[in-house]
């Protein structure tokens, strides 16, 4: 298991068992006996992985970037096999396929669905559902420290004074994230039950916000946002995951306010603040402007569900707010605003230099004292590169599967985004069951892909391309 470091697993499949018997707890306690011994299909293998991970014994040398790279690779791959089981096993007749499409859609944090009405669905299967985001969510930033070595030295001192972990900063900062991701989720369930929203609507969606998921309880978000208050409220809590998970937690507990922990936070907040009041002053004629609020904060924390107005003009906007995507330590994809914003400020300043070869243009990022160079722009160009590569195939992919252009289009966006598909994309209505199954193989594979892409693809970037 040299290529592997499997105890790194060992931790999510004991999550995975816990909510297990979470499900089975809550199942007997409320009478949901429907699908109730389902559960018991995943606490008992994931139980077993767990030990068996834990147990298995491991190269004692210190793993290297491959081998951190496989195991995460690893996860998204075995996770969603078992997190299946109980949508295999239910009384819904799903096949293994499409209980697979959904685990991994839910672990992805992506949200599409193959079930088309969500009330036929029984409370423990939703719950579950919702439960499949929040590991999946956890899962993506104990990614991100587990393979810190591979980012920048800016995105780096985001995170830590530390260019380079140990095991101690390790374990130091995944607890601290999952502390922080906890009580995050506890914070944002309370204050959905402060505004009126029933718990078991709030708990979940308290679940979906936090991993930036897709899936909802129900049907139309509609039935649950009832008033502009409501709508407010939940657009505010959604920007969770747009900003850092650590902002907060830096905020009140660091002492010396060290501004390299929260120029992201800051370019991220003007950034916000530029775009919602662009489309105050210019999008917000025809509807009301809670609703254009909503749909914009949705789309800029990469979670891209909607109230069902038509708001087909804006199609376009909402798919560009996508692919720029939040913070970097955040449950967020997209390409990463703070990366678009550098590569833009480096291409201005290399024009500006041809064309006024006398001046110096220092390529400085804002409230920091952070210059990214020359290497670095080219791995944010690459990513660039890698994403219209991998929209193109998937596009292509999608289209020869038989579907329209546009739909494909949109599709694939948020497919890579990991994005759900909601009436602000124009495609809400979109019928995942019925797919062809390479379709679907397609769409899980480039899920999870949008997902690891710039946690393995920037790693091989710098070792081909990138002399150190």
């Amino acid at each position: 298991m040299s290529l592997f470091r499997v105890k790194y697993l060992s931790f999510f499949f004991g999550l995975v068992s816990i909510f297990s018997f979470f499900n089975i707890i809550y199942s007997y306690y409320f009478n949901l006996y429907l699908n109730l011994n389902t559960y018991y299909f995943s606490l008992v293998p994931s139980t077993l992985i767990a030990l068996l991970f834990y147990k298995l014994k491991s190269n004692e040398s210190k793993p290297n970037i491959f081998e951190k790279i496989l195991t995460v690779f690893l996860g998204y791959i075995l996770i969603p096999f078992v997190l299946s089981l109980p949508f295999y096993f239910s009384i819904y007749n799903l096949t293994f396929l499409n209980s697979l499409f959904e685990s991994v859609s839910g672990f992805t944090s992506t949200g599409f669905t193959i079930f088309d009405n969500i009330k036929h669905i029984d409370q423990g299967l939703i719950l579950w559902r919702s439960s499949i985001q929040w590991i999946g969510g956890l899962y993506f930033l104990f990614s991100i420290v587990f393979l810190i070595d591979i980012y920048d030295d800016s995105l780096k001192k985001s995170l830590t004074n530390f260019l380079s972990f140990n095991s101690s900063e390790v374990l130091k900062q995944t607890v601290k994230i999952f502390l922080l991701y906890s009580s995050i989720t506890i914070s944002i369930f309370l204050m959905l039950n402060i505004f009126g929203i029933r718990s078991f609507n709030s708990l979940n969606l308290a679940m979906t916000i936090i991993s930036s998921g897709g899936f909802l309880p129900v049907n139309q978000l509609s039935t649950i946002l009832i008033s502009d208050t409501q709508i407010i409220i939940f657009s505010l809590l959604m920007l969770v995951s747009f900003f850092s998970i650590f902002f907060i937690y830096n905020l009140v507990f660091l002492r010396n306010k060290n501004l390299n922990f929260f120029y992201e936070d800051m370019h991220l907040f003007l950034y916000f603040i530029l775009v919602v009041t662009i489309f105050f002053i210019f999008f917000s004629f025809d509807n009301k402007f809670t609703y254009s609020f909503l749909s914009l904060v949705s789309s800029i924390s990469n979670i891209g569900i909607s109230l069902n107005i038509d708001q087909s003009e804006l199609n376009f906007v909402y798919l560009i707010l996508v692919i720029i995507g939040g913070s970097f330590f955040s449950t967020s994809s997209g390409l990463r605003f703070l990366k678009i914003y550098s590569l833009t400020k480096y291409s201005f300043n290399q024009i500006l230099s041809f064309s006024k070869p006398k001046n110096i243009f220092m390529n400085k990022l804002m409230f920091s004292k952070i210059n990214f160079d020359f290497k670095e722009i080219n791995k944010y160009f690459l990513t660039i590169i890698i994403f219209i590569i991998s929209l193109f195939v998937l596009i292509s992919l999608l289209t020869i599967s038989g579907i329209n252009f546009e739909k494909s289009f949109k599709l694939a966006i948020l497919t890579l985004m990991n994005t759900v598909n909601s009436s602000s994309y124009g495609i809400s209505n979109f019928d995942f069951q019925n797919l062809h199954f390479l379709t679907k193989y397609f769409l899980v594979f480039f899920m999870i892909i949008g997902r690891v892409e710039l946690l393995s693809l920037l790693l091989l970037s710098k070792k081909f391309l990138f002399k150190y």
